[in-house]
């Protein structure tokens, strides 16, 4: 037996989201169903358009943000000679749940992944340097998983960088080796910040 069309169709669409499979987008569609109220089924229809609508890429990191600067290139409180680069906007969630990180961050949008056909010119990668050349930057920490497209990254900015004379260090202790930073907790994160080494 089928499904009526219209709860077809959203399961359809519940299942290209990421780690929703058939099952939990039929359990997400009866739950919906059968304890949300209509106020309930158009608020969330409304977050879900001002998703779209206000939230963009701050200008300056590339972190996520509803004005034109996130709240933490703003915050005058925030180490402004440290950078750490990560590959994604919700690294920086993860790092900054540490609460043991006051620096600056820049968000590469990705990691060089030939296989996916992505190269550094994909990345953020020329607005880094800019930002190391003019905002009096010492310290860059190197923040990307530690999975092969994530080292791949780091061994490339090493490069990169190394001529700016800036101290470049990579994250140490703490993440097991094919992991993503998004997965790993806050004292694990910590550790791996506190033990981070000079590349």
């Amino acid at each position: 037996m089928s499904y009526p069309a219209t709860i077809e169709k959203l399961i359809q669409e519940l299942t290209k989201l990421p780690g929703i499979g058939r099952r939990s987008a039929e359990r997400i569609v009866f739950h919906l169903l059968n304890n949300a109220s209509k106020d309930d089924i158009s608020l969330l229809s409304q977050r879900l358009s001002e998703l779209k609508d206000k939230v963009r890429l701050c200008g300056r990191c590339h972190n996520l943000s509803e004005q034109e600067e996130c709240p933490i290139c703003v915050n005058p409180g925030r180490d402004r000679s440290i950078l750490c680069v990560v590959e994604r906007p919700n690294d920086v969630t993860s790092i900054e749940r540490t609460g043991t990180f006051n620096g600056l961050y820049h968000v590469l949008l990705g990691a060089i992944a030939p296989l996916e056909g992505k190269g550094p010119a994909d990345l953020k990668m020329d607005s880094l340097v800019n930002r190391i050349q003019q905002e009096n930057i010492r310290e860059v920490i190197i923040a990307t998983d530690s999975d092969t497209e994530g080292e791949t990254t780091a061994l490339y900015l090493t490069k990169l960088l190394k001529p700016l004379e800036v101290n470049i260090t990579r994250i140490g202790l703490g993440l097991p080796v094919g992991s993503n930073l998004e997965y790993a907790d806050s004292a694990t994160l910590s550790k791996a910040l506190e033990s981070r080494r000079a590349i």
